[in-house]
């Protein structure tokens, strides 16, 4: 019986890269007899101008009947002045929310190759591989109420809400201690306990979970000193768990350590292992169209997608070395580019991946 996957591009620059991930499944797809079927469809501002809403109906009908999801990114300028309710981030929000994917994996390593372009000294960041839980269907992003008011005196003031249940928190921590199991036994849980009552929470659960894990060596953080410490002195870190906004937040400051967002994937999975799989960076309308965005954090979700959802590991492991190959050769799209190597574009290093793809 064959597996379905839809592929979702999106906006921006969703399109452009995910062009260049689905030729390196495809290849895959044929090269390991992996019986995949794709199918495509639009969210985002893409689905706003198709179907007035950021995700339609049948659209969500599809990715439910999927066995996985690829999505390139979502959201742009030609949307920003809309009703909020419907802009192309919401229809992101309702996807993760709708398909229950609440363990989102992000994971930054950096390949030896691009040591240079790390915005810190190759001393601190050699041999960096974090991998970042982040819970994904909780918290500020989705809390009620929220909303704008005004004031007796006439001024407005927005407000958010910032709601975790103890079952919410638990589910996710578990999936924090699994991956420390099989990684290096280190959990870093981060928070806010100094201040929100969210945290508070968070931090008495995990550590109701961490019985259960007595081979894993449990640590909390702040956020604000996780933050200082992700440029400090950031091989301290195996794994982290932590709550939507910061696990978003930390995931962009980790992505600079590994030289650029272009390199880093994303798993976002449900209790089951299926899941979604993107980059961790946006659309990125300012270079869409250009053909010179990178398209490996894409094709590398592609990999995770293989690891995660259909437990293909040598697949997976394929696409993660030919993407180390192609580094070897020295390309570089312009967000990773230094001096000694050869800047290509978009479809160049798509092709390039395909290639040494192709020879393993």
């Amino acid at each position: 019986m064959s597996k379905q996957i839809l592929i979702l591009p999106g906006d921006g620059i969703g399109p452009e890269i995910m062009a260049e991930a689905v030729k390196v499944l495809e290849l895959a797809n044929d090269k390991y007899s992996l019986g995949f079927e794709l199918s495509h469809d639009v969210i985002g501002g893409a689905a706003i101008d198709k179907h007035g809403v950021p995700l339609a109906d049948e659209t969500l009908a599809r990715a439910r009947a999927a066995d996985a999801v690829l999505l390139g990114a979502v959201g742009g300028p030609k949307w920003d002045t809309i009703e909020r309710d419907i802009r192309p981030e919401r229809g992101l929000l309702k996807i993760r929310a709708q398909l229950g994917l609440f363990g989102n994996l992000r994971p930054a390593i950096l390949y030896p190759q691009l040591a240079e372009a790390s915005s810190l000294k190759p001393e601190i960041v050699a041999g960096l591989d974090i991998l970042i839980v982040r819970e994904l269907t909780g918290g500020i992003y989705f809390g009620a109420p929220r909303g704008t008011r005004t004031l007796e005196n006439g001024e407005r003031q927005a407000y958010d809400t910032l709601p975790y249940s103890e079952s919410e928190i638990r589910r996710i921590a578990r999936v924090g201690f699994d991956m420390a199991r099989v990684r290096g036994k280190k959990l870093c849980s981060v928070d806010k306990a100094n201040v929100l009552a969210s945290s508070q929470l968070w931090r008495e659960v995990v550590e109701q979970v961490a019985k259960d894990y007595p081979d894993v060596e449990l640590s909390h953080m702040y956020v604000d000193n996780a933050a200082m410490q992700l440029v400090r002195a950031p091989k301290q870190f195996d794994v982290i768990v932590t709550d939507n906004l910061f696990g978003d937040i930390l995931s962009d400051e980790a992505s600079m350590l590994t030289g650029s967002i272009g390199m880093l994937p994303s798993a976002s999975l449900d209790a089951n292992n299926k899941g979604m799989y993107e980059p961790c960076h946006g659309s990125a309308p300012d270079i869409a169209g250009k053909g010179i965005a990178n398209p490996l954090a894409t094709i590398l979700s592609v990999s995770m997608m293989l690891r995660y959802s259909f437990n293909l590991q040598d697949a997976a492991d394929a696409i993660e070395k030919a993407v180390s190959l192609v580094l070897d050769q020295g390309l570089r799209t312009g967000d990773i580019w230094s001096v000694g190597c050869a800047k290509v574009g978009t479809q160049e290093m798509g092709d390039a991946v395909v290639a040494a793809l192709r020879n393993l």
